[in-house]
């Protein structure tokens, strides 16, 4: 195992184990058994320590979402990606609570991969039809929602002690982010021009069209055209409703 290998498994051993999550550059040194130069030199500092542990964590977790061949049914993904999401942090606490902590002054790039293989998932449902959001603005409702309750769980599971709070929760989002009829038949494909109960209507059609024209062998838009016809399509898709 090289140097930097074995700094990095230590230091996500301590980790693991620090009760705030928490550990001194000393402390991995002295584990690690090497000298604060070449912990330094292969990361640059404490905080690029801790932004690998981190990346080399989620890769991990990220190697089962990129293996996975895409369901049939997006919404389907989009629930088990939550799901697993959630216990990942469970299972993972302090390197959970690390990855959102405000203290890291850069993203790791492993959640920036996350936030991609979301968007996409989301991209497959608004070329459906499910979709009532764009998927950028999908993405951002549904990962800041499923942050928070992982985040809760892990951090104070004193207080958040009902197993069912994050399927509610999710279910919840997954209400506001997609037409009504995914939600009462998941297996169903929503003809978005079909009349419905609500308003969802023009913002579902809005965001499938916008996913489609992305999907398109060849621009049949000149740059300009392409770039004002999204903005329109964009501002329908996420319109607020009455």
């Amino acid at each position: 195992m090289s140097t930097k290998a074995r700094i990095l498994e230590v230091a996500a051993a301590l980790v693991a184990e620090s009760p705030n999550g928490d550990v001194s550059t000393r402390a991995v040194c002295e584990a690690a058994e090497v000298g604060a130069p070449a912990l330094y030199r292969h990361f640059g500092d404490k905080e690029g320590l801790l932004s690998a542990v981190v990346d080399h964590g989620w890769d991990k977790y990220l190697a089962t979402k990129r293996d996975r061949a895409p369901g049939t049914d997006p919404v389907q993904d989009l629930r088990d990606g939550w799901d697993t999401h959630v216990e990942f942090a469970l299972h993972n606490p302090n390197l959970y609570r690390l990855m959102n902590s405000p203290a890291m002054r850069t993203p790791p790039a492993a959640a920036l991969e996350s936030h991609r293989i979301l968007t996409a998932d989301l991209q497959r449902a608004a070329e459906q039809g499910k979709l009532r959001l764009a998927p950028e603005l999908a993405a951002q409702i549904i990962m800041s929602a499923n942050v928070g309750v992982a985040l809760m769980l892990v951090s104070r599971p004193a207080t958040f002690t009902d197993g069912s709070v994050s399927r509610r929760v999710r279910d919840s989002v997954h209400t506001m982010v997609f037409t009504p009829d995914v939600m009462t038949a998941p297996t169903a494909t929503p003809d978005p021009l079909a009349p419905e109960a609500d308003d969802s209507r023009l913002p579902a059609t809005a965001a499938r069209l916008n996913a489609l024209l992305r999907q398109a062998p060849a621009p049949v838009l000149s740059p300009a055209e392409d770039a004002l016809l999204t903005e329109w399509l964009n501002r329908l898709s996420n319109a607020p409703r009455s």
